[in-house]
């Protein structure tokens, strides 16, 4: 498993525990509003989009009461989440990395100087719409641990539930699928008693940029401030870190 998918599973797994961001159940609420608005419909079963949101939140340990009203409150159509946008911000980091992310926000000119903030402060640069988007593309990742013993029929049994890929190192796999078929190699697998750790839309660079041990550190902490702003939801970046420094920010985390 490369540099680059290495840092994704350490984000997914520190973000399902990490109780430094105060603001972890508001962007999870806000990520369930959007599903429910652009997903059509408040059943989980019925909206997949809404399914991988619920999901998520259960994951980082959001009480399935505050998840009911976040429906209920998208469902009726509330002011606050009518004035929610869907913003997409890029730019450039150290050693020249794309770096793409996705923002909810009531207010686009402040989420807009907060995070030209975090760029300028890191002395990477914020570009213009689609200077970095050509080199992502939208795919399905589904992410889970399993014995040993079972990584190869698991592999299997996702190829034949038409994933596009599988990634394995250890007993920890990365299965990729194309959007529109995430939830029915997910329901394959669940089938199948396969437990999932995630499931999500995700943007994957389709090239990367190998990186020095000072600059990967410079990355990883800027990426990690953009992370931190109330109105960012997701960071992506091509960034191929080296295993050294992300063994280093996994202990640190």
């Amino acid at each position: 498993m490369s540099g680059h998918s290495k840092w994704s599973t350490i984000k997914r797994q520190k973000g399902a525990t990490d109780a430094r961001r105060g603001q972890l159940f508001t962007k999870l609420s806000r990520d369930i509003a959007i599903a429910v608005r652009e997903g059509g419909g408040s059943d989980p079963d019925l909206n997949y989009r809404l399914r991988l949101a619920v999901d998520k939140a259960k994951g980082s340990n959001m009480p399935m009461d505050t998840i009911d009203r976040a429906i209920s409150r998208a469902a009726g159509g509330g002011d606050s989440d009518e004035q929610l946008e869907n913003l997409i911000y890029e730019g450039y980091g150290p050693g020249g990395t794309a770096i793409m992310l996705q923002a909810l926000t009531p207010n686009r000119n402040r989420t807009a100087s907060e995070v030209r903030s975090v760029f300028t402060k890191a002395g990477a640069n914020l570009g213009e719409a689609g200077c970095v988007a050509w080199n992502f593309e939208s795919r399905g990742v589904i992410t889970l641990e399993v014995d040993e013993n079972r990584v190869e029929d698991i592999v299997l049994l996702a190829i034949d539930a038409l994933a596009d890929d599988v990634k394995v190192d250890g007993g920890y796999l990365e299965i990729y699928t194309q959007p529109e078929t995430l939830e029915a190699v997910r329901k394959e697998l669940e089938h199948h008693e396969v437990n999932t750790s995630s499931a999500e839309i995700s943007m994957m660079p389709m090239s990367t940029v190998s990186l020095g041990a000072k600059e990967a550190e410079q990355t990883l902490k800027l990426l990690d401030n953009l992370e931190d702003l109330m109105d960012v939801q997701k960071v992506y970046s091509n960034a191929d870190f080296p295993d050294e420094v992300l063994e280093k920010y996994r202990s640190d985390g």
